[in-house]
C-alpha cells in the first residue's frame, strides 16, 4: 500500500559543516537507517566544510573532470551513491538537501514521477520566495531565468534516497575549467551563457543563502509536518569509517574510469 507524507513523522537534519566524503557516507547510511526502519524518514539539509565536485555513480571520472584544474582550486572530487550528472559544490553557494523516506512513499509511480513528487514542496517555498519554478524532466528544477536545481535517486533496502543541489551563486569561470562537460556545452556561448544556465537562487530572490534555507524548511513542515532530530553517534561513527574506507578511496573515485 502506498504511504503519503503525513503518514510519517518526519525528522529534519541540519548539522555544522562536513567534508565531501563523509556527505556520501551520511547518505548511504541514513539510506539503510531508514529502510531498516530504525530512523524515522528523514529530510537532511547539507552543509559543506570544502568546495567539492559530486560525480554520479556510473559517470566517468576521466571524462567529467579536469582533475588536476579540481586540484589546483583545492576542491575535492567524490562520487556518490546515485546516478545522474555532476555537480559543481562551492560552500555558501549552494543549497543541497537528501530526502529519506521509505518506498511505499512512491510507490506505484515511475521515475519521473517519483522525482516530481519528492520535490514538490520544494516548488512551493520557491513560489512563496517569487520564483515560479518547474521539474523539467528527468531531474532538473528550472524557471524562466534558468536551471535552478539538479536531483539524483537511487532505491535501495526499502527506501528511496532523493538529493537535489540548488545553485544559489556560482562561479561559473571555476565551474567551466574543472567540469568538462560544463567546457563541451558551454564553451562556444561563454561564461556570460554559463551563469545563465545555472542561474543562482540570489539573483532571483535577493535573499541570503540562510533565509532560502529557512523558508524551505518551513514549507516542508507546514505541508508535511517535521520535528527537529539529531544525528545518532553510531550513524555517525559508521558514516566516518565509511567515508574513509570507501568514498575517499582512489578505487571508489575511479570505479568508472
Amino acid at each position: 500500500m502506498r504511504t503519503d507524507w503525513r503518514d510519517h513523522h518526519w525528522q529534519l537534519l541540519h548539522t555544522t559543516p562536513q567534508s565531501p566524503s563523509l556527505h556520501m557516507a551520511l547518505d548511504d547510511v541514513l539510506t539503510h537507517e531508514v529502510g531498516a526502519g530504525h530512523r524515522a524518514p528523514t529530510l537532511r539539509i547539507w552543509e559543506w566544510a570544502a568546495s567539492a565536485v559530486v560525480i554520479g555513480r556510473f559517470q566517468s571520472l576521466r571524462n567529467e573532470v579536469d582533475t588536476d584544474a579540481a586540484r589546483r582550486h583545492g576542491i575535492e572530487v567524490v562520487r556518490r551513491v546515485s546516478g545522474g550528472g555532476a555537480m559543481f559544490i562551492e560552500p555558501g553557494n549552494t543549497i543541497t538537501y537528501s530526502i529519506y523516506a521509505p518506498q511505499s512513499l512512491i510507490k506505484g509511480l515511475s521515475f519521473q514521477e517519483a522525482y516530481a513528487f519528492l520535490d514538490e514542496w520544494v516548488l512551493e517555498a520557491l513560489g512563496e520566495l517569487g520564483i515560479e519554478a518547474w521539474y523539467q524532466p528527468l531531474n532538473d528544477i528550472t524557471s524562466a531565468g534558468g536551471k535552478i536545481a539538479g536531483a539524483a535517486q537511487v532505491h535501495r533496502g526499502g527506501a528511496v534516497l532523493h538529493h537535489v543541489t540548488m545553485a544559489y551563486d556560482i562561479d561559473a569561470a571555476k565551474m567551466l575549467e574543472v567540469l568538462r562537460i560544463g567546457r563541451e556545452k558551454l564553451s562556444d556561448k561563454g561564461t556570460a551563457s554559463a551563469a545563465k544556465r545555472v542561474d543562482p537562487l540570489r539573483s532571483q530572490t535577493g535573499l541570503p543563502r540562510e533565509a532560502v534555507i529557512e523558508r524551505m524548511i518551513a514549507t516542508f513542515r507546514r505541508l508535511h509536518g517535521l520535528s527537529d532530530g539529531i544525528l545518532q553517534p553510531a550513524e555517525r561513527a559508521r558514516a566516518e569509517v565509511l567515508a574513509k574506507e570507501k568514498f575517499s578511496s582512489p578505487a571508489w573515485l575511479a570505479d568508472v574510469a
